[in-house]
């Protein structure tokens, strides 16, 4: 699963309990940048523990791509450019399209594993079938209420960019855009909060074939 772990905090805690560790009598020079990094590496390391389903390799074991997008958030900087840019090409050779080039599913089911916030957690068995949990970042049918504004609204997602028939050749850019986007977000933003639900296993090919028609089907209701 895709996190990003607050080393800024991570650090401060490992600061303040050296601290106090030694007493406020005799303050140690300010901690360099490499060593809060290691401090709140071995904090995480100690604090977390596998337990089920959930491996403490998802926040010790990190790749390139977290790793540099975490270190340009420490730093209060955007990522640079250039390495923006090699990532997000690293992350789109890691897309996996449709097997049988069949990009769009069942909406009503789509809505199902949207609703979803279901999975991967300690207290999951390894079988269970986990949710997309969409809503918890972007508003898409207007019929649910409840939903988070991380992410940009996807109401009418198909319809606003002019898919009228995702099979036809004018829709097979945003389609695919939009199969990537759900495989693999860093491949179009490297350091973007979405999780990468294909890459990371999150969502099975056929899950993702099922919320691509919620978003694209003209039949859905976020399309009406």
């Amino acid at each position: 699963m895709s996190m990003k772990i607050n080393r800024k905090t991570l650090a401060l805690g490992a600061v303040v309990a050296a601290l106090a560790a030694v007493g406020c009598a005799s303050l140690a020079p300010t901690p360099s940048t490499a060593e809060l990094d290691k401090l709140a590496q071995e904090m995480v390391k100690a604090s977390f523990r596998t337990q089920g389903i959930a491996k403490v390799e998802r926040v010790t074991d990190i790749d390139e791509t977290l790793r540099l997008c975490n270190a340009a958030d420490v730093a209060g900087k955007p990522l640079d450019a250039a390495v923006a840019k090699r990532l997000e090409e690293a992350n789109l050779k890691t897309v996996k399209w449709p097997s049988d080039g069949k990009f769009l599913g069942d909406w009503k089911q789509g809505e199902q594993i949207a609703q979803s916030g279901r999975g991967m957690t300690w207290t999951d068995q390894a079988n269970a079938v986990n949710g997309g949990n969409c809503y918890n970042c972007h508003q898409i049918s207007k019929e649910e209420i409840s939903f988070g504004t991380i992410g940009p609204s996807l109401y009418q997602y198909g319809k606003l960019r002019g898919v009228a028939d995702p099979d036809s050749a004018a829709a097979k850019p945003i389609v695919e855009y939009t199969w990537g986007k759900i495989w693999n977000a860093k491949a179009y933003n490297a350091c973007s909060n979405m999780p990468r639900a294909g890459h990371m296993g999150n969502l099975t090919e056929a899950q993702i074939r099922h919320v691509m028609a919620l978003l694209l089907d003209p039949q859905s209701p976020v399309n009406k």
